[in-house]
């Protein structure tokens, strides 16, 4: 390394001490200020308090007894074209809300009918699909019977050609 590096490192170095001792004393220096003038002003004033006879201050009662008794809710409760347009916005809030309240209820009805008519369809279907389930099974009771009443003729007919048969000699096992 250089000497003139290293003599501009120490520059650097040196500058950068001297920036933060410069703002740490533009942040301390006035509250050090307010404290050291504090206490010289405190061991300046070596003489006793003062004594006055001075009225108390006037209370708020005692300036306008009528004012204390007021409260906002009060306010213009005595001036009509106030309490017209007062009336007017609360007529015009529970209007919105009803509004509100109507059209929140109507939705709810709209959504209620579309529910009604798919249960309604979805009733129905259901309604066709056990009307088609009960035709089969009468379809296939009766073909049952049917088949049944078909074998027992079928088994009185063997019963009796077997019959026959053996009348006329049939040695069957």
């Amino acid at each position: 390394m250089s000497s003139s590096s290293r003599r501009s490192g120490a520059c650097v170095r040196c500058c950068l001490v001297l920036c933060a001792v410069a703002s740490a004393l533009c942040v301390s220096a006035p509250a050090l200020y307010w404290r050291f003038n504090k206490t010289l002003a405190s061991s300046k004033s070596s003489c006793p308090p003062c004594v006055c006879d001075c009225p108390p201050p006037l209370s708020l009662h005692n300036i306008a007894p009528g004012l204390v008794n007021l409260s906002v809710s009060d306010c213009g409760k005595h001036d009509p074209e106030l309490n017209q347009e007062m009336e007017k916005q609360f007529v015009d809030l529970v209007t919105e809300e009803l509004k509100l309240q109507e059209a929140v209820a109507e939705e709810h009805s709209h959504h209620m009918n579309a529910t009604l008519v798919e249960a309604k369809r979805l009733a129905s279907q259901y309604q066709i699909e056990a009307e088609k389930c009960n035709v089969a099974t009468e379809t296939c009771e009766g073909a049952r019977e049917r088949s049944e009443a078909l074998l027992t003729k079928e088994k009185k007919i063997t019963a009796l050609w077997e019959r026959r048969a053996r009348q006329l000699g049939w040695q069957g096992v």
